[in-house]
């Protein structure tokens, strides 16, 4: 039970950074990025990549934030010619590109088998306390990040994101470079999903090809939709409530004896009941995000 519930809170901490990158691209911004994923699978294979390669686990971060910035790089200026529906479906099918090209070069990738026997960050420590240590630190790193956030929504640059998602014409009237602000905050939200990603590839010492489906980037929005959109306190509260949901399946799974199949289908209209609810009665998710009024 204790294993247990150290994974489950690992494993939230870790999608908790993931959703705080969509957080910045979505909720700030106001961006339709359905393939967020391809950002967790950059850093994950080139953590994966890195160590096989006999580099450290600090360089292997580092190349996966490298990489999952010049990805967010080209999508932004993919976005100057096209409208934010068709955009949003670009970058869809960029990250199933990715995926494809992860499940199809084995000579780097492994291929569908992927790649293993990745070392833990604190493998040289005993149990229980190497799965604790590497708990604290996820949980230390997405505190630092959600804090980044909060500061950035609170400051100039969030206010010119905020404006260039209600009001671009008027964005562009003031000055503000409106692709120069996409990229910034792509390549922002980028970094950090690679960085969950790359702890993602340490804590499970595998990463392959499953880890960039596209129903991990859905997984994240109705986190972020649920939580509350644009508000950093409210995308860890979403985070929380579908782990939590995630979590308690295999004790009904139990208590009621379901098989295989109800348990996954049980999981998923837990996940759908949350949804639908903050959809009717919370249109703006549970922590609203909180504007600035100008007095009048």
């Amino acid at each position: 039970m204790f294993d247990f519930f150290i994974s489950s809170v690992t494993i939230a901490g870790i999608y908790a950074l993931m959703a705080l990158g969509l957080h910045v691209q979505a909720g700030y911004s106001g961006l339709l990025n359905f393939g967020h994923i391809a950002f967790a699978g950059l850093g994950a294979y080139a953590t994966g990549i890195a160590i096989q390669a006999g580099m450290g686990a600090l360089s292997g971060a580092a190349i996966g934030v490298a990489a999952a910035m010049a990805l967010a790089w080209c999508m932004a200026r993919l976005g100057r010619r096209l409208g934010a529906d068709y955009w949003a479906i670009v970058t869809l099918a960029i990250a199933e590109i990715i995926r494809t090209i992860a499940n199809n070069e084995d000579w780097l990738t492994g291929g569908a088998q992927g790649i293993g026997a990745l070392p833990s960050l604190f493998e040289s420590w005993p149990r229980p306390y190497d799965a604790l240590a590497f708990m604290a630190f996820v949980i230390t790193v997405v505190a630092l990040f959600a804090w980044i956030c909060h500061r950035i929504g609170d400051g100039r640059l969030g206010r010119a994101l905020r404006l260039m998602r209600e009001e671009p014409r008027l964005a562009t009237c003031m000055g503000y470079n409106l692709t120069a602000l996409k990229s910034r905050a792509l390549m922002m939200g980028a970094a950090l999903t690679a960085i969950g990603g790359s702890l993602y590839a340490h804590y499970m010492s595998f990463v392959g090809p499953d880890y960039m489906l596209a129903a991990e980037t859905f997984l994240l929005w109705t986190m972020l939709m649920i939580g509350g959109l644009g508000n950093t306190l409210g995308v860890i509260v979403g985070v929380l409530l579908v782990q939590a949901a995630y979590t308690l399946v295999p004790f009904i799974k139990d208590i009621f004896d379901f098989n295989s199949d109800i348990t996954g289908a049980l999981r998923l209209g837990m996940i759908g009941f949350l949804l639908l609810s903050c959809l009717l009665w919370r249109t703006q998710g549970l922590i609203p995000e909180k504007l600035r009024k100008i007095p009048s």
